[in-house]
């Protein structure tokens, strides 16, 4: 295994991964905003890790605040 390849690939895709879900979920909350159903929050967020072939399987668990002052400050 090369290892400069698999950091470089490696962060790339933890990149994306930070980039698509913070606009994934802001688009969700903006559109639950919009709808009326958002709520005071904070809200809970749960990611599932998995890669094949290297037997990971990973959750990170965690809160939104939507105000100052709520869990996840």
């Amino acid at each position: 295994m090369n290892e400069d390849a698999f950091n470089m690939s490696m962060r790339k895709f933890l990149k994306k991964v930070g980039v698509t879900s913070q606009q994934e979920i802001e688009k969700a909350v903006r559109a639950a905003e919009a709808a009326g159903t958002l709520g005071d929050g904070p809200l809970t967020a749960k990611v599932v890790l998995t890669v094949e072939g290297a037997g990971v399987a990973h959750e990170v668990e965690g809160v939104i605040a939507l105000e100052e002052g709520q869990a996840g400050d």
